[in-house]
């Protein structure tokens, strides 16, 4: 058992006879009331998203899950196709259960594919990811690294405010966990 407090992103757990993966979490004190988690869920077997709150301190079964190392290939449709390193066996994911992480996927990106016994639960990212900038606005003479920043879509649709002096064509680290601009790839 886990306390919903201790729920991260990417972690699932069985409630109701549903199988369950977190999306997004948020711990939320309003002005007057108690604390509420509040969430956004993935039900693995439906393909719902539901927002829903929970208690932090009310408890669920938490599921234990496999990883499989495998590389991003393409998606079609709605559909995402990876393939297990080890055994070169394809995997289909439904877009709509990873729409975040794909926009920080370019093919033949290695990632770990979860496993709830023999059903795929989702995929964990790389920490870092290497895209490149498809649009942004001019980068202004002297510019330093302590700007403001401006908004960059990279190749990917991925939107990260990255400094003033980035350009169109660079190549840039992404941080995965927090979708945040790290450091120019030549660096």
């Amino acid at each position: 058992m886990i306390e919903a407090i201790n729920l991260k992103r990417g972690m699932a757990f069985e409630k109701d006879g549903k199988l369950i993966k977190v999306l997004e979490t948020n711990h939320h004190k309003p002005g007057k009331g108690n604390t509420v988690m509040q969430m956004k869920l993935f039900d693995v077997r439906s393909g719902s998203i539901v927002q829903t709150t929970m208690r932090p301190t009310e408890k669920v079964e938490q599921a234990i899950l496999e990883t499989k190392a495998a590389q991003f290939l393409y998606t079609q449709d709605d559909t995402a196709f990876f393939m297990d390193l080890e055994t070169y066996d394809q995997y289909e994911i439904q877009t709509s259960s990873i729409e975040e992480e794909l926009k920080y996927l370019l093919p033949n990106t290695n990632v770990n594919i979860d496993f709830y016994g023999d059903e795929v639960i989702g995929i964990a990212l790389p920490s870092t990811v290497t895209l490149t900038v498809k649009e942004t606005t001019p980068s202004i003479k002297g510019a330093t690294v302590s700007g403001s920043g401006k908004p960059a879509t990279m190749e990917t649709g991925l939107v990260v405010s990255v400094p003033d002096f980035i350009r169109e064509g660079e190549a840039l680290i992404i941080n995965t966990d927090k979708g945040t601009y790290s450091k120019r790839a030549t660096d």
